[in-house]
């Protein structure tokens, strides 16, 4: 068997197949070159596939393009045999190479046909360019959906916020008008008995000078309810038309007294308000009241701004100083009855909740813009006239 096989392999008894063509050397070199450049094309072609499926192990059905190489390698040295049997005749050697060639073609073809469908079934490029289309826009819009989810988070958080400070406030204000009216029906009959004390021992001079000084102590008591029922909307007022620039204008004087020349007092008055109903003497406190805890805003001098305009059914006053300004957890305490950031001595922490109670007991609302070192502007909006009649 081995001895045939040889014998097939090693036949020297044939002619070259160059001498089936004469020797011509047009037809010799015609078939060498041919031969020699496809031999050396397909002997490329499994060098790209195999350097191709090195790197991209990730490829579907690799396996299928190793076969394929396999069959154009053996294509590709059944070339190069045709060369070698124009002066050689190895035909035994070509016809193995051939009977290699026609197994892999054959197992090739074998495992091409079931793969058809399963290589049709595989998307398009305008397919996977589409599907990524379709990714690209899905994940845009989770991306929406979340920044909007996040808007709405922190819009709910900010009305919770509101709501319980608003909550909080009026709890502190319920609290603080009962305690200030019981308080007041107490010192009515201690200025009562005090008054009867006066009227009994008009001669005695020490005893008018002590009587006095608790009438004094009695007034200051006296006032100091009243910021507390101002602060719980239970202060008695005694609202009219007013004009608010002229009311600004009348205090202008005064408030630039309390300010002190350290300080540049501007205001900016829009013509032609309409006008509101307040109570006049409670809103020249409120001004003053303002003007004092600016002033006190900036120890080093600095500018006070007084502005009036005409809002969406309210007219607006706002009072902006470039003072040291406050921190968020110090602006949400400052209408609470006395906080005060001031040392001790210098204030009751009273005068910016009176601003408070005065407002929301003129069915107006007040809103606090500030920030560490750029100063703070309070604004006041008060309904126009006409919406307090409708009411």
């Amino acid at each position: 068997m081995i001895e045939t096989l040889f014998r097939f392999i090693a036949e020297r008894g044939l002619a070259p197949h160059g001498y089936c063509l004469l020797w011509d050397p047009g037809l010799i070199w015609t078939h060498v070159v041919s031969d020699l450049l496809i031999g050396l094309a397909y002997f490329s072609i499994p060098v790209v596939l195999g350097t191709f499926l090195a790197r991209r192990r990730d490829v579907q059905f690799g396996w299928m393009l190793w076969l394929f190489a396999g069959f154009i390698l053996a294509c590709g040295l059944t070339h190069f045999m045709s060369i070698l049997v124009l002066w050689v005749p190895a035909y035994g050697i070509e016809g193995l190479i051939k009977v290699a060639t026609a197994v892999v073609s054959v197992v090739t073809a074998i495992a091409l046909w079931p793969l058809l469908p399963k290589a049709i079934a595989l998307p398009s490029p305008a397919q996977l360019k589409l599907a990524n289309d379709d990714l690209v826009a899905r994940i845009l819009e989770r991306d929406q959906a979340l920044a909007a989810l996040r808007r709405e988070t922190a819009e709910r958080e900010r009305a919770e916020d509101m709501l319980r400070q608003a909550q909080k406030m009026e709890a502190v204000g319920q609290l603080t008008g009962g305690v200030a009216h019981d308080f007041n029906n107490l010192l009515m009959i201690v200025v009562g008995n005090l008054e009867r004390a006066q009227r009994l021992a008009p001669g005695d001079q020490r005893l008018q000078a002590s009587l006095a000084n608790a009438m004094e102590g009695a007034d200051r008591a006296s006032r100091l309810t009243q910021q507390l029922l101002a602060f719980s909307r239970r202060q008695a007022l005694s609202p009219s038309r007013e004009d608010l620039n002229a009311i600004v204008s009348e205090m202008a004087g005064l408030i630039e007294r309390t300010i002190g020349s350290n300080c540049d007092v501007v205001f900016d008055l829009a013509p032609n308000l309409p006008k509101v109903v307040v109570d006049r003497l409670q809103t020249e406190n409120v001004l003053l009241n303002l003007a004092l805890n600016a002033r006190d805003a900036m120890p080093d001098g600095g500018s006070l701004r007084f502005t009036t305009r005409a809002g969406a059914n309210a007219v607006v006053l706002a009072v902006a100083d470039t003072g040291t300004g406050m921190t968020d957890e110090v602006r949400d305490r400052i209408f609470e009855p006395f906080f005060t950031t001031k040392p001790l001595g210098k204030g009751t922490g009273l005068g910016l909740s009176q601003v408070y109670g005065f407002t929301k007991q003129s069915g107006g609302d007040i809103e606090v813009d500030s920030a560490p070192g750029e100063g703070t502007t309070i604004s006041l909006i008060l309904p126009f006239e006409r919406e307090r009649q409708d009411e």
